[in-house]
């Protein structure tokens, strides 16, 4: 019983490393397909594509979209509070 057990265990654990290897082959051949729809619109479009321009240019992007504003000592108003029974 203890060998079909081991037996079991390994066959689950090669299944999922196998499951593992599929899902990163379908996000390696997704992210190459698309990154052939971006070289073929920008030179549809007479421009020239580069990728590492791309990624600068998104990553430039998110900061901006991220990045908290900081407010000046003048934004600040000051409330007074009082608890009202």
């Amino acid at each position: 019983m203890e060998t079909l057990n081991k037996i079991f265990r390994t066959l689950l654990l090669v299944v999922a490393g196998m499951i593992g290897l599929f899902m990163a082959l379908v996000f390696t051949f997704s992210t190459i397909i698309a990154i052939a729809i971006l070289y073929v619109v920008s030179r549809f479009r007479g421009r020239s594509f580069s990728v590492q321009e791309y990624w600068t240019a998104r990553q430039a992007r998110s900061k901006s979209t991220f990045t908290a504003r900081v407010r000046s000592r003048n934004d600040i108003t000051d409330i007074e509070a009082r608890d009202i029974p």
